[in-house]
């Protein structure tokens, strides 16, 4: 959206996202920027933020129907928990209206107790998603906590951009041991109209794996389960890697 937040600078740079995401194959978009939660408890700041997403979204929209009349476009935020439980009334924090809230934790550091806010998320009759596990700085290799937020009742969203080494080759590690657990259940572009999209990118190294089940599981089906406000089917985990011999002897 133009103007607001991290993503587009204005309708220009809009356009040129929007082109770049079509050419990728890309069919719906969901925009998402950032909000934190205890905004939420400030009912008057709220309203004048979400005011100037509406503001910015219309102005998408329009432009959207003008030259991508083939693009879908939809709204929510990205919830920073900076407060355990913020308020999910507005549908406008919401993805598309639905139960399903695109939830990360501050600083890019997963706080203690997560997996307890996710459970009063939960309660509160609101379906968390986490945003990009793989980004996070003190994420552990044996990812227990993404196991337990899935527990707790949270769904998973890895970056494509995770997967073809855009954040690092930790991201990028974590973000394949995500989905060879099975434990991923939407892959999304986290493209903000700059930069390279790695939509494309992270299709293919997928496709290389033989995941082609779990690819369309991940950008196509569960997607639009959600977005019907249904609960996304699991994603099988990805085949195992055929190594070389030099590749197992040095894995060894």
């Amino acid at each position: 959206m133009p103007g607001v937040d991290d993503g587009a600078a204005d309708l220009d740079e809009a356009r040129a996202g929007l082109a770049v995401m079509e050419e990728q194959g890309v069919t719906t978009i969901v925009t998402t920027p950032h909000i934190r939660g205890s905004l939420t408890h400030r009912p008057g700041q709220l309203e004048r933020y979400l005011s100037e997403i509406d503001f910015a979204f219309s102005a998408l929209e329009t432009l959207a129907a003008r030259d991508f009349p083939a693009l879908r476009l939809d709204r929510g935020v990205e919830m920073m928990l900076d407060v355990p439980v913020p308020s999910f009334d507005d549908p406008r924090v919401r993805l598309g209206a639905t139960s399903y809230v695109l939830c990360e934790w501050p600083h890019m550091s997963i706080p203690p107790n997560s997996t307890a806010a996710i459970r009063d998320i939960t309660a509160a009759g609101v379906i968390p998603i986490v945003a990009h596990p793989e980004r996070y700085s003190n994420m552990s290799n044996r990812l227990d906590l993404v196991e337990d937020w899935r527990y707790a009742g949270a769904y998973v969203q890895v970056n494509s951009g995770s997967l073809v080494g855009q954040y690092g080759s930790t991201a990028e590690r974590l973000g394949w041991m995500i989905l060879e657990h099975g434990w991923g259940d939407f892959l999304s572009s986290d493209y903000h109209s700059r930069g390279k999209c790695a939509i494309r990118g992270a299709a293919s190294a997928m496709l290389e794996r033989g995941a082609h089940a779990q690819l369309r599981a991940l950008t196509v089906t569960n997607p639009e389960r959600m977005l019907r406000g249904e609960a996304p089917l699991p994603v099988d985990p990805l085949p195992e890697v055929q190594l070389g011999f030099w590749q197992k002897l040095f894995k060894r």
